[in-house]
């Protein structure tokens, strides 16, 4: 790895191409670069979330995420590589079981916010469905297994959740949707 990385400013892609794992070149506004950045800026909040103060479960859970995020994105940076695994969906949908039993049923939406982690969990939550939309868009154009997209589709819920937990765990409530407001009078 630092034979390949020793030298990061390459002015290879300066006129508008990268390259891929396999030796092919894209331009920058390619399907495959928009999934692989939608991808990138998940892990990024994912590790801006790992910087606040969280149960240390939290944290190794995701720490666990992020390096599925790099085996996700080295499926979208080399063509027909398969990285991600069913057991790497399983851990999602377990975490998801034991998260959600602990909390209250939702009766109202709810809004991003209560403690800070919580809102960056929702923020992640949201690039995250960005991310499947950009998967989902570059498989109408190119052979994509599903994996990834189920992956995504499953992470965004459990962010979510999290958001849920992190806030049980701050003792602060979740911030409830209040439909048709009517605006307070000046």
């Amino acid at each position: 790895m630092s034979d390949r990385l020793s030298s990061i400013i390459t002015r290879s892609g300066d006129e508008g191409s990268t390259g891929l794992g396999d030796g092919s070149r894209v331009s920058k506004n390619a399907d495959r670069i928009h999934a692989l950045g939608d991808v990138d800026e998940l892990n990024t909040i994912i590790g801006l979330l790992r910087c606040e103060t969280l149960p240390q479960a939290v944290d190794a859970f995701l720490a666990e995420v992020q390096h599925d995020l790099f085996d996700l994105g080295s499926e979208l940076a080399v063509p027909g590589y398969q990285a991600l695994q069913a057991a790497q969906l399983g851990m999602l949908e377990q975490q998801a079981a034991v998260w959600n039993e602990a909390l209250t049923p939702l009766k109202e939406f709810i809004l991003p916010g209560g403690c800070r982690a919580a809102a960056v969990a929702h923020q992640a939550r949201a690039v995250c469905r960005r991310a499947e939309r950009s998967v989902v868009a570059l498989g109408l154009f190119e052979p994509m297994p599903p994996l990834p997209r189920q992956y995504l589709n499953r992470l965004s819920d459990v962010l979510f959740i999290l958001s849920r937990h992190l806030n049980v765990a701050a003792g602060v409530p979740d911030v409830l949707w209040q439909p048709r407001r009517v605006p307070a009078a000046q």
